[in-house]
């Protein structure tokens, strides 16, 4: 089913990321986590796609498990740099015969650790080639990415709004931002999405934070946005795992509630693959959910 048919049926709800396992321990463990979830009725659940296509086969794997095993509503990602038409056709193809019927569509980076990547060899130079390409299949959902402080490599917000507007125009059903811990960030990229004629739902992209230190490492690459007393806080705690978890968790359900209170109706949550990041939040804010 397309996710956005189901936002435009559900008044409310939350949705689950996960990625692709390395192992097939670590694909079962996944499962666990995913049957721990299930009982929060997500909207839908989101399997991630590596840089340059480096998780493909993982992901597809991933999905398929998923689709066995639970009664999810799946999304993959997909990521476009350096790939090629008849590769993207190959695999679209692949999800159609599957039922994955819904894209989060992506340029994303070039892989790290793969040698001689060549992102020049790709027929999609942006996300929105992406969006296009998969529009003509008058078969996916489409998801976007939006970035409430700016994609890292935008010279600017007003260029960086243009942009996302350009690819949300091809054809994307709804969006999801990227991690913020500021709910000011998304609030003010709400109102300049509107002034700018972007009509379809944007759901927040919520990372809830175990460990400051990681977190630290995902938002400098990320461009996101840590405030300042939270990180100090956080810091502190370090020496003191469990507490540091339980104050992050802490706040992580202050910033969901200040969303739900503000009239969010939808909320994303990063689960790392972890059900221990997220079911406390949860608990939390159940009236909303149920």
């Amino acid at each position: 089913m397309k996710i956005i048919d189901i936002l435009n049926k559900k008044e409310k709800g939350i949705s689950f990321e996960f990625f692709p396992p390395k192992s097939e321990d670590a694909m079962m463990q996944l499962l666990e986590v995913a049957h721990d979830l299930s009982r929060y009725n997500p909207l839908y659940v989101s399997v991630t796609y590596g840089a340059g296509g480096t998780t493909q086969d993982r992901t597809k794997d991933t999905l398929f498990m998923l689709r066995s095993k639970t009664d999810f509503t799946l999304m993959s990602h997909l990521t476009c740099i350096g790939a090629t038409r008849e590769s993207m056709e190959e695999l679209l193809n692949d999800y159609k015969s599957q039922g994955i019927d819904n894209i989060l569509a992506l340029r994303g980076d070039p892989p790290k650790d793969v040698k001689d990547f060549d992102p020049s060899r790709g027929e999609f130079k942006y996300a929105r080639d992406l969006v296009r390409f998969i529009k003509r299949y008058d078969y996916f959902g489409i998801a976007v990415a939006v970035y409430p402080e700016g994609h890292q490599e935008s010279p600017s917000l007003e260029a960086d709004l243009e942009y996302t507007k350009m690819k949300i125009d091809e054809g994307a059903d709804f969006a999801i931002t990227q991690m913020f811990f500021d709910n000011r960030y998304y609030y003010d990229f709400l109102e300049r999405a509107q002034k700018k004629g972007i009509s379809i739902p944007i759901l927040p992209g919520i990372m809830p934070i175990t460990d400051i230190a990681k977190i630290k490492r995902f938002a400098q690459f990320c461009n996101t946005t840590i405030p300042e007393n939270i990180e100090n806080k956080l810091t502190k705690l370090q020496d003191s795992p469990d507490d540091m978890k339980k104050a992050g968790l802490q706040y992580c359900v202050e910033q969901c509630e200040d969303l739900i209170n503000n009239g969010v109706r939808y909320l994303h949550f990063y689960t790392l693959n972890k059900s221990d990041n997220v079911i406390p939040v949860l608990d939390q804010i159940e009236e909303f959910i149920l």
